[in-house]
């Protein structure tokens, strides 16, 4: 693995040696269970516990009550999405508060943004083959930007949830979301931010920006796999999918990972102090691999929106060469991916690709590089020659 430059920071990150020192801390030696109240042990892990959902609030300006920890994203927006619809229909005849269903045994509403992750469009799609909800799709231009008048104008209709992602996993585009939670907010509908490619990487206010629920993984900011957390605003609640302990808060049952939660929060009080300065540097490599690669390639074509995307995010196509034969490559020199981590192997084009409405051969061309806190000067340039001698090799071949 130490010969293959990493770039592919969006799919996950190493973990901070500072984070990891904090992990093995709590896995080998202040080991207890945070619900074991009669000893030491058990104090100590649910100090830390504590100490976490504190400095996760502190990241997002939030309250610590209203972090619930999961396994990440994922399970965080299975929560969400699934909860609220039980929610509507459990209570739809009792006009519940928390549900915009007006009739019973009526399919919920749901608006969603076509470029969302699989994670949201996924469970969307299970609920609306059950009839249980209805879809209704928000409008994205060429650079994955949502139509703001249109989402004013389906959300004056009313609906059980509002999804929409703070940050693209695959093109990098970052959303408004402090104006689409205002309007949200406007209209009464409760809003679900999957935040996973943005937290830690760029600013956000939980409290002043109208978000219901917000998404995050660990892995993506140098914190390890399988720890997350779901944040709630005050007075919004969900039913549990898991029972058995009534742990965090009821909703989530099951014996806290203490040096998963631990490790997050010290990811996050990391972020806190360094986000700035590292995203700053992030974003001179990028521009420095991308003004490279413009002048070796002069059809070279940058997906996203270029005035607002994530520092470390690089989503190129090169037309007429497929991106398949890229990967084969240089697969054992970058480590380089043709979308989402979660859909690798799908011969299918990236359904955010899709609904940008890209032409066949920028989406059959198309690579996201992404950049990190530990990518180096020296590995950007190692990186732009090893693409440019590949790129030319296909050339060389497509012309003989």
């Amino acid at each position: 693995m130490t010969n293959i430059i990493y770039l592919d920071y969006h799919s996950t990150t190493p973990v901070d040696p500072r984070v990891a020192e904090k992990v093995m801390y709590y896995m080998t030696t202040a080991f207890g269970n945070a619900s074991s109240v009669d000893h030491g042990y058990g104090d100590a892990a649910a100090k830390a516990v504590k100490q976490a959902r504190q400095q996760i609030a502190d990241l997002i300006n939030a309250s610590p009550k209203e972090i619930i920890f999961t396994s990440g994203a994922t399970e965080s927006i299975n929560l969400v999405i699934q909860g609220q619809i039980s929610t509507c229909f459990d209570f739809a005849q009792h006009k519940s508060p928390d549900c915009h269903i007006t009739q019973q045994n009526t399919p919920a509403k749901i608006i969603v943004s076509p470029v969302e992750h699989k994670a949201v469009l996924d469970t969307c799609k299970a609920l609306a083959k059950k009839g249980l909800i209805e879809i209704i799709w928000l409008k994205v231009n060429q650079q994955a930007q949502i139509d703001l008048v249109h989402l004013e104008k389906v959300c004056a209709d009313g609906a059980a949830l509002l999804c929409v992602m703070a940050a693209n996993n695959e093109v990098g585009t970052i959303y408004p979301i402090q104006k689409i939670g205002a309007i949200a907010s406007s209209h009464n509908i409760p809003f679900l931010c999957d935040a996973s490619q943005a937290v830690g990487k760029i600013p956000l206010n939980f409290q002043d920006w109208g978000i219901t629920y917000l998404a995050i993984s660990g892995h993506k900011f140098y914190a390890p796999k399988g720890v997350g957390a779901l944040v709630i605003r005050k007075n919004h609640h969900l039913p549990p999918m898991i029972y058995g302990g009534g742990h965090e808060q009821g909703l989530r049952s099951g014996t806290l990972n203490v040096p998963g939660i631990a490790g997050l929060g010290e990811a996050c009080r990391l972020r806190g102090l360094e986000m700035e300065r590292d995203e700053r540097a992030i974003a001179l490599l990028r521009d420095q691999l991308q003004n490279q690669l413009q002048i070796a390639i002069p059809d070279l074509v940058v997906n996203g929106d270029l005035n607002n995307r994530l520092s470390g995010n690089l989503h190129i196509s090169i037309p007429h060469i497929p991106n398949s034969a890229i990967i084969a490559r240089v697969r054992h020199q970058l480590a380089i991916s043709t979308g989402a981590a979660c859909s690798s192997g799908v011969v299918a084009p990236s359904h955010v690709l899709q609904a940008m409405k890209l032409s066949e051969n920028i989406m059959e061309g198309a690579l996201r590089i992404g950049i990190g806190k530990f990518t180096s000067r020296e590995e950007i340039e190692k990186a732009y020659f090893i693409l440019i001698n590949k790129i030319n090799e296909i050339h060389q071949l497509q012309h003989n």
